[in-house]
């Protein structure tokens, strides 16, 4: 059985099958609707079913309260439409020739760059290419149907290789691997690009790109794409960490900030260690952008990190009169073995 679903106030329609999600039917047909963790704990997909009946496979998904649901609220990552549906999204928007594939890569090669962060850099076969935007991230296929998901590192217009920043995840069943059996040469396969958490060009608003640990990785494809393409507008770059060692490319954005007069860099310790000798700035990362901008009203905002980082950030800094759609994120969700 399938089932129709039409976006409001758009010419945009498309199905879905018995038990498919509402995200995964649009990317399928075409179009590509606000998405993020697809675990249902974000909330970016959160938009209203406007006309019929959706129901989730594991209850109310921890995104949304029983008081969103009454009003109509739904997370399309995780609702399964048990009629024909109209809905109401913040954005919708052709995916054209950026379609998810699943592709062969060979790893490149292995970097250390901290103690449990390396970066992995993939290879396509010679007459493959995958389009994507600076942001995008690629989900590792697994046996057993396990997916992990890595953001790219890298830009569009350097992609010879695909840079995955991976930290290890004790027990983790891919970041295992990585951190003990991995090798130059090793075959993997993956499905992407997928998300939509990318630079806004039409945009003219200065940018605070706020990264949580390794997701520096995708506000650094970001910035190296936008530096790029000639984006002058202010960019001010915060990467919070626990201790120094965990800034694992921080050479990087001070070449960018030394390089570019647009370009501003603070890194944020958590909990530096006494060897640190840290004189920079100390505690939440999201802190520190409201001490920098109690005023937000007149920024574009990218954050990527871990959901409690993303979760008292969008609070804090719409408190601080940025407005929901120049709020843009991805959310790390660790996965579940």
């Amino acid at each position: 059985m399938t089932y129709q679903v039409r976006i409001e106030g758009t010419e945009h329609a498309f199905e879905a099958e018995e038990g498919e999600n509402v995200i995964a039917a649009a990317t399928r047909a075409g179009l590509m609707l606000p998405y993020s963790c697809r675990s249902g704990t974000c909330g970016t997909c959160k938009g209203e079913v406007i006309q019929g009946a959706i129901q989730y496979p594991d209850g109310l998904p921890p995104a949304i309260d029983a008081d969103e649901e009454g009003e109509g609220k739904a997370l399309f990552c995780q609702a399964r439409p048990v009629s024909d549906l109209v809905i109401r999204v913040a954005e919708v928007r052709e995916a054209g020739d950026i379609q998810p594939q699943r592709l062969p890569a060979r790893v490149e090669r292995v970097d250390d760059c901290a103690p449990d962060v390396r970066r992995v850099f993939l290879k396509l076969p010679r007459d493959k290419r995958m389009p994507f935007l600076a942001g995008q991230y690629i989900d590792i296929l697994l046996r057993g149907g396990h997916r992990r998901s890595f953001s790219l590192a890298n830009a569009p217009h350097d992609d010879e290789l695909l840079e995955l920043h991976v930290r290890h995840m004790p027990g983790g069943i891919f970041s295992e691997y990585v951190f003990t059996n991995m090798q130059a040469g090793a075959l993997l396969r993956f499905e992407g690009p997928l998300g939509n958490f990318a630079l806004r060009e039409d945009s003219d608003r200065p940018m605070i790109l706020m990264g949580g640990g390794t997701g520096f990785a995708p506000i650094k494809g970001i910035v190296e794409h936008a530096l790029h393409i000639g984006v002058a507008r202010p960019m001010h770059i915060y990467w919070g960490a626990r201790s120094r060692q965990d800034l694992y490319l921080e050479s990087l954005p001070r070449h960018w900030e030394k390089l570019h007069p647009s370009v501003d860099f603070t890194p944020v310790l958590s909990e530096p260690a006494p060897e640190d000798e840290w004189q920079g700035a100390q505690g939440f990362v999201h802190e520190q952008v409201l001490a920098d901008y109690p005023d937000l009203s007149g920024y574009d905002v990218y954050m990527s990190g871990p959901p409690p980082m993303i979760n008292a950030a969008r609070e804090g800094f719409v408190a601080a009169g940025l407005p929901a759609d120049r709020l843009f994120y991805d959310s790390f969700e660790p996965g579940r073995d």
